[in-house]
């Protein structure tokens, strides 16, 4: 179906729907439409009010992103039932009549989208709202080569926690300042990231970024990359940017601390022909004697511990530490994820 053909549609339902007679204060006039997914099929709406939503399925335990609720547009989660049916939905409600041209141009990009997706409905729903929001934003300054190397490591990482639990996102703290990429609270994930031919020499910041956290655990992961063409292969940096979105639970989320860590996705077309290939990956298990200056070592060296702005690089290049096996990386993941939940 044409796009003006299901506006045309769209707009039939809401006239039909605010021509019948109004319902209760928490009642809506639904009729569906003819864009069926895995979860159900969406609908139009209208309430007591006159206010027209679009009713996109979702899964009854799924959670509704926070963010929208007026005064233009509302978004909550809503179940319906009817004699024959029970239905959750993500219901999408514009709150003002002289806006209702524009919504409708909305609702029509989410049933294509929709349609042209095999994610669940919602996660399209995410994808229209956010390209819309874009419209609004302004271009910042492009993220630097090192800046892309370290985020394209970090979203490795974080790809590995999502293939356990897609809303492992939750432990990616780095973004927001924390002093480790990746953290529950108990166990730490810090990921070092380099275009570099000559061993695994990671770059450390501070005295406490090789401190485990109390009574946890600290794996540090270094990530060897090397430049690539779009002939050579590798993995393309808004490809992995799009498959760890794929992967997340929550589009939003994750979209806010990639902004925050300065990327947008509206600006991807800068990023397109940005390639890496993985040379190495290695993870170490942070222990008592692991190279590096930490606070606590120079406390109880009796230092002082009035140095600030401390960078330093260690070399993990040789036998010791010795990296972690395959099966001990997948028990720290495990374990990050578990205690994520």
């Amino acid at each position: 179906m044409s796009e003006p053909a299901l506006r045309k549609l769209v707009e039939e339902h809401w006239t039909a729907l605010e021509s019948q007679p109004t319902t209760g204060e928490h009642r809506l006039r639904v009729s569906q439409l003819p864009v069926a997914t895995a979860e159900g099929a969406l609908g139009a709406a209208v309430d007591h009010q006159g206010h027209r939503h679009l009713l996109v399925p979702v899964n009854t335990r799924a959670k509704i992103r926070s963010g929208l609720d007026g005064p233009v547009l509302r978004l909550r989660k809503r179940p319906l039932e009817d004699e024959d049916t029970y239905q959750t939905y993500a219901d999408l409600a514009c709150l003002r009549e002289d806006l209702n041209d524009l919504f409708t141009k909305l609702c029509v990009d989410v049933l294509n989208t929709v349609r042209g997706t095999p994610s669940p409905p919602v996660k399209a729903l995410y994808r229209v709202l956010d390209r819309w929001k874009a419209l609004f934003q302004t271009q910042g300054p492009a993220l630097g080569t090192e800046q892309l190397v370290g985020l394209f490591g970090e979203l490795i990482v974080l790809n590995r926690l999502l293939q356990r639990d897609p809303g492992a996102h939750r432990t990616w703290v780095g973004p927001k300042g924390h002093r480790h990429d990746f953290s529950t609270g108990v166990d730490a994930i810090e990921v070092k990231t380099a275009v570099d031919r000559s061993g695994r020499k990671p770059r450390i910041h501070g005295l406490d970024q090789l401190e485990p956290p109390a009574n946890g655990s600290l794996c540090l992961v270094w990530i060897g990359l090397h430049r690539m063409t779009t002939s050579e292969g590798g993995i393309g940096f808004v490809e992995l940017v799009e498959r760890t979105l794929e992967r997340c639970d929550n589009e939003s989320a994750l979209l806010g601390l990639l902004s925050d860590v300065g990327y947008r996705h509206f600006e991807a077309d800068r990023y397109r022909d940005v390639r890496f290939g993985v040379g190495d990956e290695a993870w170490f298990q942070v222990l008592p004697g692991f190279p590096g200056l930490t606070g606590n070592a120079l406390a109880a060296a009796g230092l002082p511990l009035s140095v600030v702005d401390v960078e330093y690089t260690i070399d993990l290049t040789g036998d010791v530490p010795a990296p972690l096996s395959p099966d001990d990386v997948s028990r720290a993941v495990e374990r990050i994820v578990q205690e994520s939940e």
